[in-house]
């Protein structure tokens, strides 16, 4: 069957009841065509009469078109089984479809038959609907909104698809010698902002003009106008991909409509609420059981509550019959008495990591400390290794830059707590000016200001980390001094708060082998604190030591034989206490067999109560490992491990480890880092999430964990 160029009847059907033609008849296209050119019948199995469409009504432009609801095709009907593609999700007073097909795309597309009934080519001016709410994407990657693929060549005839900051349509033109794939791309298109957005993408012979939420349309000219006959046969739709993994929309998908032959726009806009303006959506997206945000909010049930977001609240009486809902464990828990009890608790699983914001840093970065401040928010301090480190704020759901600090070769950020007074301490590893004395600096979080100011500057050596903490309710400081010149083998210092004069003050000293890490921890009425000691001055084969508080003062409790050891991280899973060292380096310049490795076995060990003391666990092989940090997911709890270099390369995946019982920690997700140092686990309103800082490039990456 051929087709004009302006045929209207040369066209998909409407989903309409009656199978009416995308006329405005009461007639479907008859099955067969007259003899005649000059006349067309229309006709259907319901038709109480025929229209004849004569060539003169072929000139006049298609204006009375019915729009195709392509996103209702892949919807099952409300009495048959649910799809195993889509989840329907309200957000922002609307309903959206979220695409969980990732792995079989085929369960979201359907034959391009199905529409185009009596005519196989794709209209040439048509209008294209969206209405899509779009999750933040990274800066170089594109997820596709639909596609219709030639099956048998898997080539793409028809697509759009999405980046950051961009639109793109793309079809494949046939006037050319040849085929020839053009690409048609909107620039600044303010998609990824975590908003519902409405798309009108008019397409009439070389124009194409896209009207984003009603407002100014934006025009472009291109050399290669959509083609006149684009054939349809033997090809699919496919909604949210291209027939692979790749470019899977990860968004929430609203509507999705073609309308031949008129620019939607003038159908759909004004409209009171234009970042949802419909033209055509599944009939089970448009039961809302409230109104969209920019009206006043109306439900069948209301009720007078107040739920509680965040970390763990207090639960007193005051609290008594509040609400809490644990984002991190998708739980809602109710005040009674002193305790929280459980009123509704799914079981998350981790599915999957993906990226989420790349963080461009002054310089490379050798720690990240993530804190919240009440009243204030969620900050990340970096601790930079140029002049400046930088201060982030968790703002519109990204970290973007809040306050610079001077710093000189910072190495850790630590955030505490002293009554209601705020702190943060940097550890610096050089001195301001060479020849100078080194100086770490603790600052102070001032209310007035929002910022923090410098409040004390204290003596240290090569500093590498902070530790606070409290015993009794005094409060402490120590810091890991890693070398003094060339000597590695000296004091670090363990301060304490003077309430009266409102400084830290040298309490004990403590023999260290270049400190790396502290880590305290309790057992019951005890206190712990680990220290992790790099190098000796000739050898990374040393001794980390475990001291217990007695009698006023650190005694040595437990050493552990580490190799370069540069972190400790202690965890509980159940009644069950563990602590996993992080080894970074084995060498020994006296040994008369080098071993200069930088792949290595860190070791996790578990506190045995019968014993007294810890004992090894379990080795895992790691390669420089910098870092440890547990976090959990619903039931679950994990270890991911900060990889820096293998000896060659600086490109090595981190790894994180799933607890799986008695076969301890697994293997599960491979992440792609470079020069990783160190990882921060964190959680907001809208999710959990992974940070890590790279010592070897100028950039920090925000990892989000995906859940089912």
């Amino acid at each position: 069957m051929s087709c004009g160029r302006c045929a209207p009847w040369c066209s998909p059907r409407s989903r309409q009841p009656c199978g009416l033609g995308w006329l405005t008849s009461p007639a479907e296209p008859a099955a067969t065509w007259p003899g005649s050119p000059e006349s067309v019948l229309w006709g259907g199995p319901r038709a109480t009469g025929l229209l004849r469409i004569t060539t003169a009504a072929l000139s006049l432009p298609p204006t009375d078109l019915r729009p195709l609801d392509i996103l209702a095709e892949v919807v099952p009907p409300r009495d048959s089984s649910p799809s195993g593609g889509l989840r329907m999700i309200q957000a922002q007073g609307a309903r959206g479809f979220h695409l969980s097909a990732v792995d079989s795309p085929r369960l979201l597309s359907f034959p391009a038959s199905r529409i185009f009934l009596h005519c196989d080519l794709f209209p040439e001016e048509f209008s294209i609907v969206v209405t899509l709410k779009v999750f933040n994407l990274p800066p170089k990657k594109n997820e596709y909104v639909f596609t219709v693929v030639e099956e048998a060549s898997d080539t793409l005839l028809v697509g759009l698809r999405y980046s950051s900051d961009k639109l793109h349509f793309l079809f494949l033109s046939q006037e050319l010698s040849g085929s020839w794939q053009t690409r048609v791309t909107f620039q600044d298109v303010p998609l990824t902002d975590n908003q519902w957005h409405t798309l009108v993408l008019a397409v009439s012979e070389g124009s194409f003009s896209l009207t984003v939420d009603c407002s100014v349309p934006t025009d472009v000219m291109v050399d290669t106008p959509f083609p006149m006959s684009l054939t349809m046969k033997g090809s699919r739709f496919f909604i949210g991909s291209r027939r692979r993994k790749k470019g899977t929309f990860t968004g929430l998908l609203r509507q999705l409509v073609l309308l031949p032959g008129s620019d939607a726009t003038s159908q759909m806009c004004p409209s009171r609420n234009s970042r949802l303006a419909v033209l055509s959506i599944p009939s089970v997206l448009r039961d809302l059981t409230g109104r969209p945000e920019d009206e006043r909010p109306h439900y069948p049930y209301e009720a007078d509550m107040k739920v509680t977001l965040g970390p763990r609240p207090q639960c007193s009486r005051t609290e008594d019959a509040r609400f809490w809902f644990d984002v991190s464990r998708r739980g809602l828990y109710l005040c009674v008495g002193n305790e929280w009890i459980s009123m509704i608790e799914a079981k998350v699983k981790l599915d999957y990591v993906e990226e989420y914001q790349s963080l461009s840093t002054p310089s490379e970065t050798l720690g990240i400390e993530v804190f919240t401040i009440p009243h204030v928010g969620l900050l990340a301090a970096a601790a930079n290794r140029q002049a400046s480190s930088t201060i982030y704020k968790w703002v519109d759901g990204k970290f973007v830059s809040y306050q610079i600090l001077a710093t000189h070769q910072a190495q850790a950020w630590k955030y505490f707590t002293i009554g209601k007074k705020v702190f943060l301490a940097v550890a610096n590893l050089e001195p301001k000016d060479k020849g100078q004395q080194e100086l770490s600096v603790i600052y102070k979080w001032s209310p007035r200001k929002l910022k923090f100011v410098t409040y004390q500057r204290i003596v240290t050596h090569s500093a590498r980390d902070w530790e606070a903490f409290e015993i009794a309710g005094e409060s402490f400081l120590a810091v890991a001094n890693h070398r003094q010149g060339d000597n590695h083998n000296i004091d670090s210092v363990i301060y304490k708060w003077n309430p009266r004069s409102g400084q830290f003050e040298a309490n004990q000293t403590l023999a260290t082998s270049g400190a790396y890490d502290w880590e305290f921890f309790t057992v019951g009425p005890y206190s712990f604190l680990a220290v992790a000691n790099t190098f000796n001055g000739t050898s990374t084969k040393v001794f980390s030591h475990m001291y217990v508080w007695l009698l006023g003062s650190f005694q040595l409790f437990q050493s552990f034989l580490t190799f370069g050891a540069a972190d400790w991280e202690v965890f509980h899973i159940g009644e069950r206490l563990f602590l996993a060292v992080a080894n970074s380096h084995s060498y020994d310049s006296e040994a008369r067999v080098q071993n200069n490795s930088y792949t290595i076995n860190s070791v996790i060990y578990e506190l045995n109560v019968t014993a007294q003391m810890f004992v090894k666990f379990q080795d895992i092989p790691t390669y420089s490992a910098l870092d440890w940090e547990f976090f959990s997911v619903g039931e679950d709890y994990f270890l991911v491990v900060a990889n820096s270099f293998d000896g060659e390369s600086f490109s090595v995946n981190s790894i994180i480890y799933r607890w799986q019982g008695y076969e301890g920690f697994v293997a599960v997700h491979h992440l792609p880092t470079f020069g990783c140092r160190d990882w921060e686990a964190f959680n907001t309103t809208t999710g959990s999430y992974l940070m890590y800082s790279s010592a070897k490039e100028p950039l920090s990456r925000v990892l989000r964990l995906k859940m089912s």
